[in-house]
């Protein structure tokens, strides 16, 4: 096997044994960037010198008889709007196109401790706008499965390099389900953990009662050895939650009996593509043979999730990059005459179409007498949405839905905006209620990967870690590779 199709927890193994070394290792992965990236271009920023040494380090201690951590050696990819002292951090955008940031995210200190290696930070939408990967200012990411199509978004880059062998873990962030569509997509396991179990500090917040960040893997093994490093209480985030953080490698047991599993009705209706109720449909008679109870439920006020969502979220985003202003840092306009000018055109030119679509839809419904209308109505509505699954969970253990209504589509299919909003529709309730989500393949339509999510209760990850396992171990679709144009 070539070492780019190794997963985390068996390139951890191999280390170990010392059959490989980190350095052989991370030098295939940049020869695997060298020969895909052309075609992918999943990456806005590679690190070799640094990652080249981070590898070295490892070997020597392996060398000493030193234990390792699970992930120490391991190359991964960190999604571009994750702050990395020393490495340039984007978010994908002409606005921060030069931006080295003097400090690391949480998670990346947390996984620096771990001794783990970053090969490089990987494209994405603008600020993490969108659901595809091209709006970002270094253009489209490609689909590894099919280099016409889109991988999803808005941390479509870090699915990409998973599927393509370009890392063997990656980060991603997830507000409304930019890390389970794009690994949807992708073929990958993504998962959006309850809000608050990863700290969001040294993450350029989007919408920060929405945003949280999470791991895309090849399964479900490494999200869970991913999670269980970058988990845990923060004190420069409040919203981080004090509560113990269990080995989730322990839930990893492929057993189902009696785990009551909810089918959303909401979830199942028109515009969700029939390929993809037909595997979802298998699936769920896969985990009836496994001896789980299948429960029909309903999450009524779900209709509503989508424009309660694109009022709230862009109403955050409004508040939050106001911050760049072309004074104290990012671009700045060279046209401007006067300082107002100076920072109405630093905007204009530093943010892209859908960024700044983002921003004055969020300043028009926070602006006054339009408050209560619009942004007062939408949190209750979004309390609304927050209940009905409390009542689900009454009755169910974890539910199963679509991780998304259809398969991935060909790059630059015009689209309209509005139409690729409602494609979020069946992860955009989960970030609502801050609740755990999972997407693993489970499936294929027309040779492209199909998504099952799985949703739990808050703070139950380990529940959806144990159903997304059982029905990996006894499927296959995790071990197949996407082929690069056919060729790979």
């Amino acid at each position: 096997m070539e070492l780019y199709r190794l997963t985390a927890h068996e390139a951890h193994d191999k280390l170990v044994k010392k059959e490989i070394s980190s350095q052989e290792l991370t030098e295939a992965l940049y020869k695997r960037i060298e020969e895909t990236e052309p075609k992918v271009k999943a990456y806005v920023t590679l690190d070799k010198e640094h990652a080249l040494a981070q590898a070295a380090a490892v070997d020597a201690a392996i060398a000493q008889g030193k234990e390792i951590a699970p992930l120490a050696g391991v190359p991964g990819a960190i999604k571009d709007n994750i702050s990395t002292k020393g490495l340039r951090t984007t978010c994908s955008s002409k606005m921060l196109a030069n931006m080295v940031p003097i400090y690391d995210a949480h998670v990346i200190k947390k996984l620096r401790e771990a001794e783990t290696i970053f090969l490089g930070k990987t494209n994405m939408d603008e600020f993490a706008m969108g659901s595809t990967t091209e709006t970002s200012f270094f253009g489209p990411t490609h689909n590894p499965w099919n280099l016409e199509l889109i991988p999803g978004g808005s941390s479509g880059g870090s699915a990409a390099a998973i599927a393509a062998g370009e890392a063997l873990w990656a980060l991603g962030s997830d507000t409304g389900g930019s890390i389970r569509q794009p690994a949807s997509f992708n073929g990958c396991v993504g998962i959006k953990p309850t809000y608050g179990r990863v700290s969001r500090y040294g993450c350029v917040a989007f919408a920060s009662s929405l945003d949280q960040i999470g791991p895309i893997t090849r399964d479900v093994t490494d999200a869970a050895l991913v999670l269980n490093c970058i988990s845990g209480k923060d004190a420069m985030d409040a919203t981080s939650l004090d509560v113990p953080v269990p080995d989730f490698t322990k839930a990893l047991v492929a057993d189902v009996k009696g785990l009551r599993i909810g089918l959303p009705a909401e979830f199942y209706g028109e515009g969700t593509a029939r390929v993809v109720k037909d595997e979802l449909d298998k699936a769920v008679e896969i985990y009836k043979k496994l001896g789980a109870e299948i429960v029909p439920i309903s999450l009524p006020h779900t209709k509503y999730a989508v424009i309660t969502y694109y009022i709230i979220a862009p109403a955050e985003a409004s508040a939050n990059l106001a911050r760049f202003d072309g004074v104290r840092y990012g671009y700045r306009s060279q046209q401007a005459t006067s300082a107002p000018e100076m920072t109405t055109q630093s905007r204009t030119e530093g943010f892209g179409l859908e960024v700044r679509r983002r921003i004055m839809l969020g300043t028009y419904v926070l602006s006054s007498g339009y408050y209560d209308a619009y942004y007062k109505k939408a949190m209750q509505v979004r309390t609304l949405i927050c209940q009905d699954y409390a009542e689900a969970f009454k009755k169910c253990d974890v539910l199963l839905t679509p991780t998304s209504p259809v398969p991935a589509y060909k790059i630059d299919s015009q689209m309209d905006p509005l139409s690729i909003y409602m494609l979020d529709v069946t992860t955009i309730p989960v970030n609502m209620a801050g609740l755990p989500g999972i997407s693993l393949p489970c499936g294929f339509a027309d040779g492209l990967p199909i998504g099952m999510q799985l949703i739990g209760r808050a703070l139950d990850e380990a529940t959806v870690l144990r159903a997304a396992y059982t029905f990996e171990q006894a499927t296959e679709f995790h071990k197949v590779y996407a082929k690069l144009g056919g060729k790979d």
